[in-house]
């Protein structure tokens, strides 16, 4: 986890922009999404509804924010 946020970090400071780093910081923010959900929330072992609306919320905002993005190149 902390590797990737350092990662985002570096990225941030390094001034890199296009399609390229977007995608990169939305599949980070994917993966630290799910191990949160997962592990910090410890929602691995509750029922397939609640994992599921989780995970959905998650991969909700990151395709509206993408979708966004992509619309306004």
């Amino acid at each position: 986890m902390m590797l990737l946020t350092l990662s985002t970090y570096a990225v941030g400071k390094s001034g890199y922009s296009g399609v390229i780093v977007v995608l990169f910081l939305l599949l980070t923010a994917l993966i630290k999404g799910s191990l949160i959900i997962r592990d910090f929330m410890e929602l691995k072992d509750v029922s397939l509804l609640w994992r599921l609306i989780m995970y959905g919320w998650l991969w909700a905002v990151c395709l509206i924010i993408a979708v966004t993005y992509f619309i306004s190149l």
